[in-house]
């Protein structure tokens, strides 16, 4: 993979290939797809289209483990059942299912944006919640994701999420120079 295409999945996806958060969306402009779909994602990681469109694709990129974990505890599972996930009953690739066609209801303008993405995304259910509550207003924080719930462990985890990404995109830029390059100048 080029690596123009490997600094945009680590700008928007670092702290997944650090193994910091769950899950993160890759966004991606059209001329890109052929590059992405060739790539070999690190060990643990998995990716799954949630939307392909004329201009870009929207991907989720996330650890099983991880998001696993995160949507099994049982007030994330009441959370979701109120948007149709059968949390419990059926397995992660099913939810994943579930929000794939919630997104493409809403891209095809047949329904609200699936606010309930934020539990995927790993974000605080309280913070999803006071999104969905206040409307995306009022919140106490901005940053990763509006946060409407605990400020201070917020700061720190988007703190955690910049130098993951400041220390993948910097041991990016000191990849070795490809050999076919070295041995022509």
């Amino acid at each position: 993979m080029e690596r123009k295409l490997w600094e945009t999945i680590v700008k928007q996806c670092a702290p997944v290939l650090a193994d910091v958060k769950p899950s993160n969306l890759l966004i991606l402009a059209w001329e890109e797809q052929d590059g992405f779909a060739e790539a070999e994602l690190p060990e643990g990681i998995e990716a799954l289209a949630l939307s392909r469109g004329e201009r870009k694709a929207i991907w989720f990129l996330y650890r099983r483990d991880r998001l696993e974990a995160e949507l099994i505890w049982p007030q994330t599972r009441t959370f979701l059942q109120d948007f149709g996930y059968r949390a419990g009953e059926e397995g992660l690739i099913a939810m994943l299912f579930r929000l794939r066609e919630r997104y493409a209801a809403y891209k095809e303008g047949k329904a609200a944006f699936p606010h309930e993405m934020g539990v995927f995304l790993g974000y605080p259910l309280c913070d999803v919640k006071g999104f969905i509550e206040q409307g995306g207003r009022n919140c106490l924080l901005s940053g990763y994701w509006k946060v409407y719930g605990n400020v201070g462990k917020a700061k720190k985890t988007f703190q955690t999420y910049r130098t993951v990404r400041d220390v993948l995109l910097r041991l990016l830029s000191m990849e070795e120079v490809p050999r076919e390059a070295e041995l022509s100048a």
